[in-house]
């Protein structure tokens, strides 16, 4: 009975120990999705556990460092981390941060937030040839202006 006992607990402490990294690999592997750019570089603008635990205050500085003060092109922009962790489908378009999987949606579902951030901004990098964060991009031929709507958002 006891070794029986003693056979259970070390076939228990030999599975956790087995386990536990494939358990951590597949935790990780959703803060970088397939795809993006972030998938192919090292690090990103700061360690990683410091990034997850203070992204939103980098982006609320940000944020008030570019609307208060006109300042643009931080280290901490929200266009930046969309521009570096939005993956791309295979015709090459820009998958939403917010669809079922990618890079935000996957921490904020599973921690059941729902930040505000895409009710004005855009959720796809802003393609070359003009654009910026609030979802505005130009067509290249009419210089013409236009609103791409947020995710979930429908035109009026």
């Amino acid at each position: 009975m006891r070794s029986s006992l003693i056979s259970k607990r070390l076939l228990i402490i030999l599975l956790a120990g087995l386990l536990l990294p494939a358990m951590q690999a597949i935790g990780e592997s959703r803060y970088v999705t397939k795809n993006s750019k972030a998938a192919s570089l090292d690090s990103c603008v700061a360690p990683t556990d410091e990034i997850r635990r203070n992204h939103m205050d980098f982006l609320q500085h940000s944020r008030d460092d570019t609307v208060i003060d006109g300042i643009r092109g931080l280290k901490y922009s929200l266009s930046e981390c969309i521009d570096c962790h939005a993956s791309r489908d295979s015709s090459g378009q820009a998958v939403s941060v917010t669809s079922e999987g990618e890079f935000c949606q996957a921490c904020h579902g599973y921690v059941a937030v729902s930040p505000a951030c895409f009710q004005c901004h855009r959720t796809t990098p802003a393609e070359s040839g003009g654009g910026d964060s609030l979802g505005y991009h130009s067509d290249a031929q009419t210089h013409v202006w236009d609103v791409q709507q947020p995710a979930g958002r429908q035109r009026d």
